[in-house]
């Protein structure tokens, strides 16, 4: 069983913007339609597992909305 501390994760391109970010893991995504999700600045905390379809949705509504 993979955990969300043995995966390899991948910050958000918008990093550098404030420090409110995410990263994800998407070797496990490609290889298990799952998507983690966790808060950059907690790595030893809880990881949101979504659906790849699910995860496409936020990264649409992100990129669309304003903040």
């Amino acid at each position: 069983m993979t955990t969300a501390t043995n995966l390899t994760w991948v910050k958000s391109s918008y990093s550098g913007q404030g420090g409110q970010c995410i990263e994800w893991a998407p070797e496990y995504a490609s290889a298990t339609d799952i998507v983690p999700v966790r808060d950059s600045k907690n790595p030893d905390g809880p990881a949101l597992m979504i659906s790849t379809s699910a995860f496409a949705g936020l990264v649409t509504l992100a990129r669309t909305s304003e903040l």
